[in-house]
């Protein structure tokens, strides 16, 4: 759990993860330099509670670097990430653990809003995670908070980048998802909470968001693209329409600075624009399993006898 400044939040976010019914667990609280009561308000828990760990950082490295810090601090086979302003379902822990066990090949899990497409658990390969997220209705819009991962997979991706703000999860699932399968968790495991003080809602913020159509643009060129070429030109399709949906929003916004932005951003040649902008192609089985009929595969542990 990282933390800055969160002392309105950070007491019902550790409190979330102390009643979870999987109990076999480190909570390492790392702390970077808040100027507020949350460092007082964590000690109070790990003075109670020998599972909380608290860490506080000499000077404050910044969201995604203090992500990737706190990761060093990670003694056990799993690693988690939740958030001072979030709450855990007190069951969450336990279903992302039993999962990942019962999948050994998949390098990590993932929970979202719902995933479309068919009966959940879902083991996704990296060619069903491109599907999912270009041909489909996404995928890699999912935070930190939504993954568990086994730690040394997390180490050998080399963390979060840190150079994109609070988009750089977004670049992060790029690369991890060409090179990992991933079980796609039933349900929503957490409490996602909204509010001001997040980052993404900043103008700094946004202008990171913007910068993410390039970062798109060259994955889909890249050799590790796990798509097939019929389906690389679809995504391509897919994402210069989403680019330019996004900027025509901009504009119509009055964010003209913000639009241009995003179109010096978007990684595609004047000639790119002519040859891929055109309605896009999208289902929701992107990136399900199906059978040889078309029908989406349950999973053995919900199939009648």
């Amino acid at each position: 759990m990282t933390a800055f400044n969160r002392e309105a939040y950070i007491a019902e976010a550790i409190e979330s993860v102390l009643v979870q019914t999987y109990p076999d667990f480190e909570l390492i609280v790392v702390d970077d330099a808040s100027t507020d009561r949350t460092v007082a308000i964590a000690r109070e828990y790990a003075a109670r509670d020998p599972r909380v760990r608290v860490v506080v950082n000499e000077r404050n490295l910044g969201d995604y670097p203090n992500r990737n810090r706190a990761a060093t601090l990670a003694r056990g086979r799993y690693l988690k990430y939740h958030d001072s302003d979030d709450v855990l379902y007190p069951y969450c822990l336990d279903i992302m653990v039993r999962l990942l066990e019962a999948e050994p090949t998949a390098g990590f899990g993932l929970t979202g809003p719902g995933w479309p497409g068919g009966p959940t658990p879902i083991l996704s390969t990296p060619r069903m995670n491109y599907q999912r997220e270009f041909l489909g209705y996404g995928m890699f819009m999912c935070g930190p908070a939504c993954a568990m991962f086994r730690t040394e997979v997390f180490r050998r991706l080399g963390g979060f980048p840190t150079d994109f703000g609070p988009a750089g999860d977004y670049v992060f699932w790029l690369r991890a998802c060409a090179e990992y399968s991933v079980v796609l968790f039933p349900g929503e495991l957490f409490w996602y909470r909204t509010h001001p003080g997040q980052e993404l809602y900043t103008p700094a913020g946004a202008r990171h968001y913007a910068r993410l159509g390039v970062v798109t643009w060259r994955a889909l060129h890249a050799t590790t693209c796990p798509l097939d070429e019929a389906e690389r030109a679809r995504a391509k399709r897919n994402s210069a329409f989403n680019m330019a949906k996004q900027i025509w929003r901009d504009l119509r916004a009055g964010r003209w600075g913000l639009g241009l932005f995003r179109l010096r951003h978007s990684g595609l040649t004047p000639a790119e624009w002519v040859r891929w902008l055109r309605p896009p192609k999208r289902s929701s089985l992107a990136g399900s399993p199906l059978d040889g009929h078309g029908e989406c595969v349950v999973p053995a542990w919900i199939r009648l006898p």
